[in-house]
């Protein structure tokens, strides 16, 4: 089984006066595979301009970056991707106007039939965990139960969104999801956005090597 791979989520609020230096801290702390960019905004205007600000940081660190729910957001910011959280008829239009061009992925899916209805509809990713829920410590079960089906059965990766604890960060990599996102975990740790990356690593790696020395 591949070592998950972290999934950085920004956080609701973001001031982009500070906001482009944390993130660079946060990268700067080891392995991160793609960034979401998911704030709560005040029109599509504000979510471009954080997009088209915070897309060529991760970028440069070779992270793909996705954007939440706005095709013309991410086409301006030169993004790698967006992510659906809008529905299955959202999700479709997006796969055949986007397909073998950028990524296409898909959110907000609460049951199974949901997950395999966004496979089927050629989603890149399934991510289970509810982004419009306040962080909780803990992932939530069902989070996890979907998680370990889907990574079980299927072929298109999925994430698996932790909440503020390490322990949620290992529960969420013990699934065999392919990525574990972040969000509360990372911006809200006490030693800092880097150290908390690090951290993270360093609990998929530990996870990574039970697994394999179980099989």
């Amino acid at each position: 089984m591949p070592r998950a791979r972290l999934y950085l989520v920004t956080p609701r609020a973001i001031d982009l006066s500070a906001f482009p230096a944390t993130l660079e801290a946060a990268l700067a702390g080891g392995d991160v595979a793609s960034l979401l960019i998911a704030p709560e905004v005040s029109s599509e205007a504000h979510l471009q301009r954080i997009a088209e600000a915070l897309t060529p940081i991760a970028q440069a660190r070779d992270v793909a970056v996705l954007v939440a729910d706005d095709t013309r957001a991410m086409g301006r910011a030169k993004a790698d991707g967006l992510h659906v959280e809008a529905g299955l008829e959202a999700l479709a239009e997006a796969v055949e106007k986007f397909e073998g061009r950028s990524i296409v992925g898909a959110g907000n899916l609460k049951t199974r039939h949901e997950a395999m209805a966004a496979g089927e509809a050629g989603a890149d990713y399934v991510m289970f965990g509810l982004l419009a829920r306040e962080d909780d410590e803990e992932a939530h079960r069902k989070t996890l139960d979907l998680g370990a089906w889907w990574a079980s059965l299927f072929e298109p990766p999925c994430v698996v969104l932790a909440g503020r604890t390490r322990q949620s960060v290992e529960d969420c990599a013990a699934t065999g999801a392919e990525f574990v996102a972040v969000r509360g975990f990372v911006w809200d740790h006490p030693d800092g956005p880097a150290a908390a990356v690090a951290e993270a690593n360093a609990i998929l790696d530990a996870v990574h090597g039970r697994i394999g020395e179980a099989e």
